[in-house]
This record gives C-alpha cells, structure tokens and sequence, in this order.
C-alpha cells in the first residue's frame, strides 16, 4: 500500500481535482478544508505527504507548515500558492516545507514531486528506526537486571547524565563499564555528538599519546601528515578512558589540562588546541592507593572522581543472572546458527552458584561455548565447562554426588566437553565401546 496524501484547502473544486489525480497513481489521499481538521487527521493517521494551500480560513498557510513539521517531523509539506505569490512558497520552505506548487500551473509536477517528498520522508522514518535500536542497544535499557544493587547504579548515572561533569565508573573488571558509559552518553546533552572510547592499557605511553592529542606532520619517524586525536574526534561528545589507572603519568599532567579547561597540544606542535569533551573513566585498580604509591596523580582523580559509580561484581547481583544468561543465550543461539530456545534449571542453578571471577563478560564467553557445543533446543548442565560440572550432577537428591553412577555420569560430561561434543572420539578416550556410550548416555539422559 502506497503512503497517505492529505490535501488541505477551503476550495472543495480544487481540493477534489487533485484528489483524483493523485489518488490515480495509487495513492490513498484524505481531505480536509482547514487546518484544524487537517491537524486532526494527521493526530490519528499515517500521512507521509501534506498538501496545504498557503490562504486557509482558520490559519496561515505558512505558519502550519512549520507546526506540522514540529508535531510530525517525518511528514513532509508542499505548500499551493496562487499564482504571483511565490515569495509565500519560498517562505514556507524556510519553515521546513519540501517545495511548493503554483496552483493550475504546476500540475504536471505534482506527481513527480511527491514521489520525490515520499522517498525524503522514508528516508527520515528509517533514520529514527536505526537511532531507535542504537539507542535500546546501548542506552539504559540495555543494561540487563533488576537487583538493587544494579538499580542503584543506574538511577546515579541517570541523574548524573543531563549535566558535563567528570564521571569515574569503578569496579572489577567485565562489570559492563563501557555499557555505562555509553548510555550516558545516550542520555545526555551531547548524544548528537561521537562517542570515543579508549583503553589505556592497550597501547604503550607513546602511543596513547599520539593516539589521545594526536600530532603535527613530522613530530616522529612516520608520521608523514597531521592527524587529528581521539581528543578532537570527541570534540563536543563525550571521550570515555577506560582503565585510566593504566596511563603514564606524564600523560595524566595533560589529560588535567583538558579537564581543567579544554586546551591540548599535538604531539610535535606549539599551537594551542581547545575542545568541549565529556570525560568518562573507568577503572578496575583503587586509585586512592595508586596516589600512595605515586603512580597516580591525585588532583586529576579529584577532577574525575567529582561523581563516581562503583558497578557492582556479578557475584554481588546473583539475581540477575538468569536474565543476563538469557539475553546472552539469544545472542549465541544467532552466533552458532543454532535453534536455542533457553537453559535447564541444572544450568541456571549452576551459574548461580558460581563465583564469576571475569563477571558479565566471563558469563557471555560461557553462554557462547555452550551454545556451540549443545545439542539440543535447551542449554544443559552438561553444556558447561569443566570448572562448573560439580553443579551439574543430579540434585535430585543430598546424596546423588556420593553415588557411583554420579561420579560416572559426571566423568563422560567432562570428556564430551573435552571433545567437543564428537560422541566416537569420547568412547575411545574412555576406552569403552560406541554401543556402550550411547547406551550409558541414554541411562543418564546425556544429550
């Protein structure tokens, strides 16, 4: 079905006349005779185009085009003028309508110029539907969990999101720092803006120098032209340091300038740059004790650690384990190709007990391997590496642990997990026959 036309004018004749020849070219066209009834239907329809004369009874022509563009941003306008008042139609285009039209003369571009005006208002309309999923990606609304812990976490970053002051995110690592950072940014004034992220223990102090301030052609052996740093491509976003812990402390000297206010030189000039940047840093290390130690300056973590969020371990958030292993299981069962519709609760109960060391990120490599090695619809204890198969022997009793058909059911897990699943290459490690496990994996309902 082709998109919705409204026609708004007072002289019926008119108004009917373009009706049918639009509504020729498939078109499904509505009508209205002022602008109040035209702001009506546009409140309860799908219009992608509007045609509106510019002399209406109840308002300016001119003036709805803007107000239409205001309330429905994806609607495109074309203002009709009557002949000799084409200044009223290059007005209104400065209002925001897509073009206008001399009413009698300009018939034979109606329909061109609305496939023209249809394709502009599709083009917008896919432009939001991206922006949407960007946002619920990583905007809040990504940040998986319902524990206190979590929420707390997140009404702090909601507040501090509106304003430009410094913030530090701490906690240990494959918290889901970077996630953080990234709604904040979605949630502030500079979200039009880029958001920059970069690690500090990933590059050596030169090169995160160069890479942070950027330098003038010349200012080392290869550097054949100028190039721009991380710095300037944030310029007006927000820049998020993670593992700021890391960085030299020569280079923490100037990074407090820019905090302080905004001015950078590039490696190998003299001229003085300013920019508008948002600092976001994180890190896993206590930075009270990095000051003790002298490896970290102590007035530029005051001019962080203005507001700091401590993200809570997965081990703190035991909650949200499931939800956050669900999440992770529809992303895997896409990765592997693979129909996974969930987990058996021996695997849930599995994860929930244990002790997350890597945290949000060690879950997510776990769900990944599992998904790959399953075999069936659901994920099983069986799924698991081997440091988590002391959860999956039966709990159907205290007892089944000590059982001798538990320890032997425990044992061909391990050895399926050692193999990748491959059921021939699992009996000959275990020196029994391939009739013989199978048999075994249906006694113990191993998939």
């Amino acid at each position: 079905m082709k998109p919705a036309i409204l026609i708004i004018d007072d002289e019926a004749k008119l108004r009917q006349l373009l009706a049918r020849i639009i509504s020729l070219e498939g078109f499904t066209v509505r009508e209205a005779g002022d602008a109040k009834s035209g702001l009506k239907l546009l409140a309860k329809e799908d219009i992608a185009i509007v045609l509106s004369d510019v002399i209406l009874p109840d308002v300016n022509g001119i003036d709805l085009s803007k107000t239409i563009r205001d309330k429905h941003p994806h609607t495109e306008v074309i203002v009709l003028t009557a002949y000799g008042n084409i200044p009223d139609g290059i007005k209104a285009m400065k209002n925001g309508a897509f073009d206008y039209l001399v009413k009698g003369d300009d018939n034979d571009r109606i329909i061109p110029l609305l496939h023209k005006a249809i394709e502009k208002s599709q083009l917008q309309r896919r432009v939001t539907e991206l922006e949407n999923k960007l946002q619920k990606r990583v905007g809040f609304e990504n940040v998986i969990g319902e524990s206190k812990a979590i929420q707390q976490c997140i009404e702090l970053a909601k507040k501090v999101a509106a304003t430009d002051t410094a913030i530090l995110l701490t906690g240990q690592t494959g918290t889901g720092k970077e996630v953080f950072s990234q709604a904040i940014h979605l949630a502030s004034l500079r979200k039009e803006k880029s958001f920059v992220a970069l690690n500090c223990a990933a590059l050596g102090r030169d090169i995160l120098e160069s890479e942070l301030f950027g330098y003038k052609a010349g200012a080392f052996t290869g550097a054949a032209k100028d190039k721009k740093g991380l710095l300037e491509e944030a310029n007006g976003g927000t820049l998020f340091l993670d593992e700021i812990g890391e960085m030299n402390i020569e280079l923490q000297a100037k990074l407090l300038r820019v905090l302080e206010n905004g001015e950078f030189i590039r490696l190998g000039d003299t001229k003085t740059n300013k920019v508008s940047v948002r600092v976001i840093a994180a890190t896993n290390r206590n930075l009270l004790q990095e000051i003790d130690a002298g490896h970290f300056r102590s007035d530029l973590y005051y001019r962080l650690s203005v507001f700091q969020i401590q993200l809570p371990a997965l081990n703190e958030r035991v909650k949200d384990i499931p939800l956050l292993a669900n999440f992770f299981i529809q992303q895997a069962s896409r990765n592997a190709n693979k129909r996974i519709v969930g987990a058996t609760a021996e695997f849930m109960e599995a994860l929930k007990k244990h002790t997350w060391k890597g945290n949000i990120r060690e879950l997510k490599n776990v769900i990944e391997r599992a998904a790959i090695i399953s075999e069936g619809p659901e994920l099983g204890a069986e799924d698991l590496p081997y440091e988590f198969q002391s959860y999956g022997v039966s709990t159907e009793n205290s007892q089944s642990a000590f059982l001798l058909s538990g320890v032997e059911k425990l044992h061909i897990q391990r050895v399926l997990n050692y193999t990748n699943g491959n059921k021939a290459e699992a009996a000959r490690l275990l020196g029994i026959g391939t009739a013989t496990l199978y048999r075994k994996l249906d006694e113990y309902k191993i998939q």
